[in-house]
C-alpha cells in the first residue's frame, strides 16, 4: 500500500524540503501520514477549480508547487481564499504536499526543467546557489547555459512561445544576439545583476516590474518576462515522471483546468 507519508519521502528525496528558503512553507501541509494513496493529481496551484477537478477524479493528495497554506493561519472559515480551499481539502479526504522553493532549487526541478524548455544545451550552472543536495550537487534558483546555436531576439522569443506557450511576453531588446542565458522560474527579477555578472546577454524570467526593464536597458542585456505560470508549470510533468516511476500501481493525473489566468489586451 502507497501512503502519503511514502510520496512525501519520493519528494523529500528528489527536492529536499530542507532546501526552500526560511520564508518559504514548503512540505505536507494538510491531510493524514499513513492514509492510503491510489490516485495522485498534480497542479502548479492548489485552487478551488484545481481541487474540485481533483475530488471529481477520486484522487487521495494534491502535489502542487505553489503552498496552499503561505502565511500563519488564526482561523479556517469559508470567508477567504486560504480558509476557503483548507476546507475543502478537509471536507474532501485530500492531502496536500507543496514543493515550493525546495523545487526551485533542488536537480532536476523547475529551473533545470525551464532551462531545457529554453534550449539550453550541455550542462548548465546554477544562477545563485543556496546550498548542495545529497550528493555534493549545487543546488539554488536559476540556471545559466547557452543554447545550441546564436539568434536574434526575435527568433528565439518565437522559440519560447513554442515550448512555454505564454499568452504573451513582456520584453526588452538590447540588441544583442542571443547565446548566453540565465533563466529563472516564477519571480526572479532581483536576479538581473548576477546574470549581468555571469556575462550573459539574455535573461528569461517573470514578474518583471519596471524598473527591472529599466536597469536591463542601461545593462544592454535582453530581458524577456515569459509568465510566472509559463515558466514553472513544466516542472509538473517531471515531478509527474517521478512520482509514476516510484509508485507504478498509483495512478497520476496532471491538471487539465489549470492554465495562464492573465491576459494581454
Amino acid at each position: 500500500m502507497t501512503t502519503v507519508r511514502n510520496v512525501y519521502d519520493l519528494l523529500n528525496e528528489k527536492a529536499p524540503f530542507g532546501l526552500q528558503e526560511r520564508w518559504d512553507n514548503s512540505g505536507m501541509l494538510v491531510g493524514r501520514w499513513e492514509a492510503e494513496v491510489r490516485h495522485i493529481f498534480l497542479t502548479l496551484d492548489i485552487t478551488p477549480e484545481t481541487i474540485d477537478e481533483a475530488a471529481g477524479l477520486g484522487c487521495d493528495v494534491i502535489v502542487s508547487h505553489h503552498p496552499v497554506v503561505f502565511d500563519p493561519v488564526k482561523r479556517i472559515t469559508d470567508d477567504d481564499y486560504t480558509g476557503k480551499r483548507l476546507l475543502m481539502l478537509a471536507e474532501r479526504r485530500i492531502a496536500a504536499i507543496c514543493c515550493h522553493t525546495s523545487l526551485d532549487s533542488a536537480v532536476g526541478g523547475v529551473n533545470d526543467v525551464l532551462a531545457e524548455r529554453c534550449g539550453l544545451v550541455g550542462e548548465s550552472t546554477v544562477l545563485e546557489q543556496t546550498g548542495t543536495d545529497g550528493q555534493g550537487r549545487a543546488c539554488g534558483i536559476g540556471r545559466i547555459g547557452k543554447v545550441a546555436e546564436t539568434m536574434p531576439l526575435g527568433e528565439y522569443m518565437e522559440r519560447l512561445k513554442t515550448q512555454l506557450s505564454p499568452n504573451g511576453l513582456r520584453f526588452y531588446d538590447a540588441g544583442r544576439p542571443v547565446c548566453r542565458v540565465a533563466v529563472g522560474g516564477g519571480s526572479c527579477g532581483s536576479m538581473i545583476e548576477l546574470a549581468v555578472q555571469a556575462g550573459c546577454d539574455t535573461f528569461v524570467t517573470s514578474d518583471l516590474k519596471y524598473d527591472h526593464f529599466l536597469a536591463a536597458k542601461d545593462y544592454g542585456l535582453n530581458l524577456v518576462d515569459a509568465g510566472h505560470f509559463p515558466t514553472e508549470n513544466p516542472v509538473m510533468e517531471r515531478v509527474g515522471e517521478w512520482l509514476c516511476e516510484a509508485f507504478p500501481t498509483v495512478k497520476v493525473t496532471k491538471s487539465a483546468a489549470h492554465r495562464e489566468v492573465i491576459s494581454y489586451g
